[in-house]
């Protein structure tokens, strides 16, 4: 079966990122994001707006508790 990707405009993918449009704009210039040209129209895949988050995120530091710290 063929999984039919949907395709973002750049002010979708700007409000899905929560960010202004100048950012998708650069991820595509820059061709860090996946895209679609379409004639004239860029699109963007959903699931790349999903691979881009998630190549991206950045887990957090589990420090370990240290307990009560004494004065010098």
């Amino acid at each position: 079966m063929v999984t039919v990707d949907r395709l973002l405009t750049v002010d979708q993918v700007a409000e899905r990122l929560g960010t202004g449009v100048r950012f998708p704009r650069r991820l595509i210039e820059e061709r860090r994001i996946t895209f679609v040209k379409v004639g004239r129209h860029v699109r963007i895949p959903e699931t790349a707006v999903e691979a881009y988050v998630s190549a991206n995120t950045v887990e957090p530091i589990l420090l370990r508790p240290t307990g009560l710290r004494r004065a010098a």
